[in-house]
């Protein structure tokens, strides 16, 4: 999971006899197929999604970590996305802050070099993660476990969405540091195997792992992730939810201690050709109308 929040997001044969009985049981509904060629499928399908999207989202995220929570709209252009806080610890921005947020907003819009910065920072972002998500497929094995229903906020409602255990290939060999945390990792994966779309990624860190995420450094054993996809209402798919609890060090001596939950919701379309500075513009629409709305039901009863 994973250009837009930074964020689009993240193989192998055999199944045990009982879930071949379990998978045609109910091959009206889920497609008998190896394991790791559903992933390939589905992964394939993810790359093409990111590749052309066809829709574009203004939508709200809360990130809760130890420093607090921070509520954020965002909205997605072609060139870069664009974002701004109207919340922190789930109250409404001081005017010192919101003056401060002002302030970052037009020295973007006033900056060309700033903003081209700030896309090239959000382009490496996304080749990361779309690296991460290609090598999948070889960098695992898969079993399949199960079956679950979709839910709001994590796959396609009404659908069934199967369960795969996957464990490190020990004979993936990473072509770059990116892909390196895969070889420490397992955990299972839920497929929407009618659109061939991840629903959830829950990986655990197995042992220590290097990276490269643009630094060297470290991960340490017991880390944990989890990203949540879904269709968001039009026919799209875009990430719901994102955990990550990892300590680990960067270039050996900084240590790194990451633990937030982000939730994103209130997705809505917006048109394909926006600019950059026309986004703003609708984010602070969009922030004026929720400010309106608590103090309408903050008002009398």
């Amino acid at each position: 999971m994973f250009e837009s929040k930074a964020r689009k997001i993240v193989a192998g044969f055999g199944t045990t006899a009982i879930m071949c009985v379990t998978l045609l049981a109910h091959s009206a509904e889920v497609p008998v197929v190896q394991p790791g060629d559903l992933v390939r499928q589905t992964v394939n399908q993810e790359m093409t999604a990111t590749q052309k999207p066809t829709v574009r989202h203004m939508f709200e995220s809360r990130k809760q970590s130890s420093r607090g929570s921070q509520t954020k709209l965002y909205c997605e252009t072609e060139y870069a996305m664009a974002g701004m806080a109207i919340a922190y610890d789930d109250k409404p921005l001081t005017p010192e802050q919101r003056q401060l947020e002002e302030a970052r907003l037009n020295q973007l819009l006033k900056d060309p070099a700033e903003l081209a910065r700030k896309r090239q920072r959000e382009k490496e972002d996304a080749d990361r993660i779309n690296r991460i998500v290609k090598a999948m497929p070889d960098a695992f094995f898969y079993e399949y476990d199960g079956t679950e229903p979709a839910k709001p906020g994590l796959g396609k409602e009404g659908s069934q969405l199967v369960r795969l255990k996957f464990r490190p290939n020990p004979k993936y060999d990473p072509p770059s540091h990116v892909e390196q945390i895969l070889q420490g990792m397992q955990g299972h994966l839920l497929i929407d195997p009618r659109q061939h779309r991840i629903a959830r990624i829950d990986g655990t860190l197995l042992k220590d792992v290097g990276f490269g995420w643009g630094i060297l450094g470290h991960l340490d054993k017991g880390g944990h992730f989890l990203v949540e996809q879904a269709d968001v209402g039009d026919g799209t798919w875009d990430i719901s939810r994102m955990s990550l609890t990892f300590t680990g060090k960067i270039l050996l001596f900084k240590r790194l201690d990451i633990k937030s939950t982000e939730v994103f919701s209130e997705f809505r379309s917006v048109p394909v050709g926006l600019s950059f500075a026309q986004a703003i513009d609708l984010l602070k629409k969009q922030e004026a109308v929720l400010a309106q709305n608590q103090r309408s039901d903050a008002g009398p009863k």
